[in-house]
């Protein structure tokens, strides 16, 4: 879901703006070196911004911000985070499990299963360790030396940090998310492309479509989350073999209903 913010008003912190600058293959690149520095990234192939993944019917979907591949076939998927919803760790296991369900057909080895990366960078400490990065792999709890060695990684950069704990290009890059002001070559190629891209009217009119849509399905779930509540309710009280009238007459006081919309539910 983007984040509900005025085109004029919104910086790179924004999600959708976030991906489309991260478009630039050389952009993108240079920002996965700086979190990877162990990696020897030759190129990054076929980036795909707001990349939406519905496995079936009954399964959430999700849209991941910029999932691209390497010459190695590395996968990462980098999502900018604004707020602390409390499920972030949740969240990359499922955004895990979804990356992963696109990686391989049926009936294939899951040794085809690609190394992959979902990043999440925060604009808050999710951990609360005061860390700039922090990195999650499967360890053996018995012995700390044994690695599941799944390929799955997920790290979680927190822009709040005061330490100099990461590289200063890492760490201008997450001020610079901070709203910290940073003499910084790469931060001065981010601002440059996201002026660009602020007046791309194709981009303005596809953000407005997607805010117009989030917010056509954030309604939605209300409306249908009211009438499960409307439903419920009434069954309880028929059980209760309470009266019809009494029935209406709590269904218009507490839901606000007319009487003609309250007397459908009974």
């Amino acid at each position: 879901m983007i984040n509900r913010t005025d085109w004029e008003s919104i910086g790179l912190s924004n999600d959708f703006l976030f991906g489309k600058v991260m478009s630039d293959p050389v952009l993108c690149k240079e920002l996965l070196e700086m979190i990877l520095p162990e990696l020897d990234i030759e190129r990054i192939e076929y980036p795909e911004l707001q990349k939406p993944i519905r496995p079936d019917v009954d399964a959430r979907s999700v849209r991941l911000d910029v999932y691209v591949r390497d010459g190695k076939g590395t996968v990462y998927d980098i999502e900018m985070q604004t707020t602390d919803t409390g499920e972030l760790p949740k969240r990359s296991r499922y955004y895990q499990g979804m990356i992963d369900l696109q990686l391989i057909d049926s009936g294939q080895s899951y040794k085809k299963l690609n190394r992959s990366y979902v990043i999440f960078i925060c604009l808050s400490d999710v951990f609360g360790k005061g860390l700039h990065k922090y990195t999650f792999e499967n360890v053996c709890l018995e012995d700390g030396e044994v690695r599941l060695q799944d390929g799955a990684v997920k790290i979680f950069l927190n822009a709040a940090s005061n330490r100099q704990d990461v590289s200063q290009k890492l760490c201008a890059f997450l001020d610079y998310l901070a709203g910290k002001k940073t003499d910084n070559t790469y931060v001065e190629k981010l601002e440059d492309a996201v002026r660009k891209a602020k007046m791309n009217r194709e981009w303005r009119h596809e953000y407005m479509t997607l805010l117009m849509r989030d917010l056509e399905n954030r309604e939605k779930g209300r409306e249908e989350g009211l009438e499960e509540g409307i439903q419920g309710m009434v069954e309880a009280l028929k059980e209760l073999n309470i009266s019809a009238q009494v029935i209406i007459n709590k269904l218009q006081e507490i839901f606000h209903l007319s009487y003609e919309d309250a007397q459908k539910y009974v």
